[in-house]
């Protein structure tokens, strides 16, 4: 028989994970996208938030300054979010790949920064630089394993619905996180962001209580699983569809 729906998507609510938070975004925007209604209720629920930008954005669009427009955004976006601290490592944009030297970095940001949760794209996600961040991610986090520091390992949406089992209720910060979308002006010019992040957002509402206007979806891991490849918990997350 296959799995009922309470075990593939939550039916309730879930409250915040506990701070401080690190974030990594591939791109500037990534975070906003994905998890901005969260970050604005960490806000609200004075949650620590750090945040890590590893590419320059520079295939965003065809302006000549846009490295420089995309980060000046992004730090527009930050103080809104409140977020405490914020690094734009400027990586090649569409060039993430897994390579040590930036597994070390991200590890020793871990480490410095010391949180008590790392939210990393799904590893769900179409766009390579999503799934290379979630990869990267991963492996960092494998290296701590031992160590004083085991953060929550948290995956969030940006582009498309990735497995979930984490559904948190940013209705009351809803225009909010839209007045903090729109800081992206480099990129809704590209295309329609906004529109497609709310669809995204409403949709998650599917499985909650009428209540609920907007949702943002994660998938939060088991420390069992940071034992394993990231391939190989993907492929565990399939299983449960069958």
């Amino acid at each position: 028989m296959l799995n009922p729906e309470h075990v593939l998507i939550p039916f309730q609510a879930s409250l915040l994970p506990p701070g401080p938070w690190l974030v990594f975004a591939p791109h500037a925007d990534d975070e906003t996208f994905g998890m901005g209604g969260s970050l604005l209720k960490a806000k609200k629920e004075n949650v620590e938030t750090h945040l890590v930008v590893l590419t320059d954005g520079a295939f965003g669009g065809e302006r000549e300054d846009l490295v420089k427009v995309r980060e000046e955004e992004v730090n527009r976006a930050a103080q809104l979010l409140g977020i405490k601290s914020l690094h734009c490592w400027s990586e090649p944009d569409r060039g993430l790949d897994h390579n040590e030297s930036l597994v070390g970095k991200i590890t020793d940001t871990i480490r410095s920064l010391a949180p008590a949760a790392v939210f990393f794209p799904g590893p769900f996600e179409i766009h390579p630089d999503h799934r290379a961040t979630a990869f990267l991610v991963w492996a960092a986090l494998q290296r701590l394993l031992g160590n004083e520091i085991a953060p929550e390992a948290i995956a969030y949406e940006i582009g498309v619905q990735n497995p979930v089992n984490l559904l948190i209720d940013v209705s009351e910060q809803y225009a909010e996180k839209k007045e903090v979308m729109s800081i992206y002006a480099s990129q809704n010019s590209e295309n329609n962001y906004q529109e497609l992040v709310l669809a995204l957002d409403k949709g998650r509402t599917f499985s909650l209580p009428n209540h609920v206007q907007f949702a943002e979806g994660f998938f939060q891991f088991q420390a069992k699983d940071m034992a394993l490849s990231l391939q190989e918990v993907t492929h565990k997350i399939v299983d449960l569809y069958q």
